[in-house]
């Protein structure tokens, strides 16, 4: 045990001393996460709107007047529809409304058509653009239905984006720095030239094998802490509606998959530029499958098969029902199992590759 500890804190302490390491730590848990919930909007903001106004009536007056900030920028007006198609081509705007001849007379009577353009090659945004535009026209019209629809927002009540993805980036933050640093922990002694000088050191290969791994594994703990603490509460007030303390099992238990895979890594990788790059062939395909950028439910039958075998889909599932669901933690058990299975099977496939090395 005495050894164990000795090589745990010698590799907590080389961590510490390694400031470039120490940076992309801290700026991963904190600025990417506030970045990533700040910078990434799905609503439309700041969308540039072009019109062409051949009525020259109220009725198409009124509806510019409904498209302002912050979602769309104040119209500005061309005087054909060749020179508004022309501004969306250059990228001058995004939207163009074309308002015809006969439009405040055909809208009285029901059946005015109002021709818009779109600049559709961001597909996703263009959708939800032309969505809020819809919903603006439609309060013009005076609908007689004997429905009302009452929309109950559960988990998420303002519909609040910043908090999923501030949430979701830092699950992939996770996976990604646990992955680099249980690798560089290996690499670093074949760059410095001291590998052969571990390998004749007395001590059991395997008990240098989980420690240096463990100390990792606490770096990304208190980073994941940290992270947690100062920007998921502290700026986006992400709300924890479970156990926090079933959260930090959750992690643990996932950082033996993410530590696993790094050990592979290690195992194969002679440099931190080699490092770098299987990092991000490996982990990118396991992010996508992940449904942290898209839905899971949303994918090809095929893709949705291959996503069980991913550790982050148990790890987000699970992540995002003590957040926001607050499910029981008796609830969670065939997400944790599932993660559990992975992680150890992950753990033990990187531990004997690295292992014969030594």
């Amino acid at each position: 045990m005495r050894v164990f500890t000795a090589i745990f804190l010698k590799e907590i302490v080389t961590f510490l001393r390694n400031w470039g390491l120490v940076i992309v730590l801290i700026y991963s848990f904190t600025l990417d996460v506030y970045i990533a919930g700040q910078g990434f909007e799905v609503k439309p903001r700041n969308v540039s709107v072009g019109y062409v106004d051949y009525s020259s009536g109220v009725i198409s007056k009124k509806i510019l007047s409904h498209l302002h900030s912050p979602e769309f920028k104040e119209p500005v007006r061309f005087n054909s529809q060749e020179e508004l198609s022309r501004a969306i081509f250059n990228r001058e705007i995004i939207v163009g409304l074309v308002f015809e001849p006969d439009f405040e007379k055909n809208f009285y009577e029901g059946k005015a058509t109002l021709n818009i353009l779109l600049d559709s090659t961001a597909a996703a945004q263009a959708y939800i653009t032309l969505s809020y535009l819809r919903n603006i026209i439609l309060r013009f019209y005076k609908y007689e239905i004997h429905v009302e629809i009452k929309t109950h927002k559960l988990f998420n009540q303002n519909a609040d984006t910043r908090k999923f993805i501030s949430f979701s980036e830092f699950l992939s933050i996770v996976t990604l720095i646990g992955v680099i640093l249980s690798a560089v922990v290996f690499v670093r002694e074949k760059e410095n030239g001291t590998w052969d000088i571990m390998l004749l050191t007395p001590v059991d290969p395997k008990l240098i094998i989980l420690a240096k791994t463990f100390s990792q594994m606490v770096i990304v703990m208190a980073g994941t802490v940290v992270s947690v603490g100062t920007v998921l509460f502290g700026v986006f007030d992400v709300p924890i509606n479970g156990s926090f303390t079933v959260f930090i099992l959750f992690t643990f238990a996932f950082l033996f998959a993410v530590t696993g895979i790094g050990l592979f890594i290690a195992s194969v990788a002679r440099s931190m530029l080699q490092v770098a790059q299987l990092s991000v062939v490996i982990m990118m395909p396991m992010i996508f499958l992940s449904g942290a950028w898209t839905p899971i439910h949303s994918m090809h039958p095929f893709i949705q098969y291959l996503s069980y075998i991913s550790p982050l889909r148990y790890y987000i599932e699970g992540s995002l029902s003590i957040f926001f669901r607050g499910i029981h933690s008796s609830d969670l058990i065939p997400y944790f199992v599932a993660l559990t299975v992975l992680s150890v099977a992950l753990y033990i496939f990187g531990f004997r590759k690295i292992g014969k090395l030594f």
